[in-house]
């Protein structure tokens, strides 16, 4: 694809790295293989962001056994391809197939139930899934969700060379395929050319984080390396972000959003703001109310 070089803008006060997550091997759905990336331990400190996991592996019983049928209740999951089919049915009889630079965008919202089973039997199963908080006065809203075709990802290549796939928020005067307003997600799939420089600014207040998926990233004084999550701190004079690709072409997402500031209190596939909503939640879900949810595709 041919696109327009943007200018990348001046960054005056980049944030430094204030620590590097190597994550921890795990296992999710029926078996499936994945490294969690962010969990628990990092909820408040990376609000409005509860969740990464990244699946890597070609190896078929890593990823064959899939993610069946599952609730989720409070919050959003964004569901990045890089390389594999998936496919996601939910209880009320949608469903889509993602392929290799596809994304896919719920709003689980008062509840649905679903499953993400590969739709392959060999070869590469790759990507992540992130979920990201909803706001108290959202979370028992209608379910919605969007499937993204890479062809529809907004792009742009800056003057550095740097191929920016903009999942959601803005980047070098261009608009993402999603937003969202109380937490203004930033979400950013980057392809930067050895020796090359990319800058984005970000709000101070805001969270985030880079996740370096091939290749190694100096961010200030520090390199990231491939599979590690750069935690970027916070200081009130910071104004973006400023990411160099050394001696080798790299990949990496760059995150971040808005702070809720709200209670989080999760179990499994269910994150509210209290335990009570959490107990009413699996009353719910047994009940089959869940079952009844038709989610709707939303801009």
């Amino acid at each position: 694809m041919n696109l327009p070089a943007a200018d990348s803008p001046v960054i005056r006060h980049p944030r430094r790295v204030e620590g590097i997550v190597a994550g921890q091997a795990t296992s999710d759905g029926a078996g499936v293989r994945l490294v969690r990336l962010l969990g628990a331990e990092l909820q408040r400190r990376l609000d409005p962001w509860l969740m990464v996991d990244a699946f890597s592996s070609d190896r078929p019983d890593d990823y064959l056994a899939g993610f069946p049928s599952h609730p989720h209740r409070g919050f959003e999951t964004v569901t990045v391809m890089h390389a594999g089919r998936m496919r996601h049915r939910d209880s009320a009889g949608h469903e889509g197939l993602l392929r290799g630079g596809d994304v896919q965008w719920m709003i689980a919202g008062r509840g649905l139930v679903h499953s993400e089973m590969p739709e392959q039997e060999d070869g590469l199963m790759a990507g992540y899934q992130l979920w990201l908080n909803l706001p108290a006065a959202d979370k028992l809203r209608a379910p919605a969700w969007r499937d993204i075709p890479a062809a529809a990802i907004p792009q742009v290549r800056t003057a550095a060379g740097v191929q920016v796939r903009v999942i959601a928020g803005a980047s070098h005067g261009v608009e993402g395929a999603v937003q969202r307003p109380h937490t203004a997600p930033l979400l950013l799939d980057l392809s930067l050319p050895a020796g090359s420089r990319f800058a984005q600014p970000l709000p101070a207040a805001h969270h985030g984080f880079v996740i370096v998926r091939r290749g190694q990233l100096v961010i200030g004084s520090r390199t990231v390396t491939a599979g590690r999550l750069a935690l970027l701190a916070q200081e009130a004079d910071s104004d973006g972000v400023v990411l160099d690709a050394a001696d080798q072409d790299v990949e990496a997402l760059l995150v971040a959003g808005r702070p809720l500031g709200e209670p989080i209190v999760q179990h499994g596939p269910f994150v509210m703001n209290t335990r009570a909503e959490i107990l009413a939640a699996f009353e719910d879900y047994a009940r089959g109310s869940f079952d009844t949810v038709s989610p709707q595709p939303f801009d």
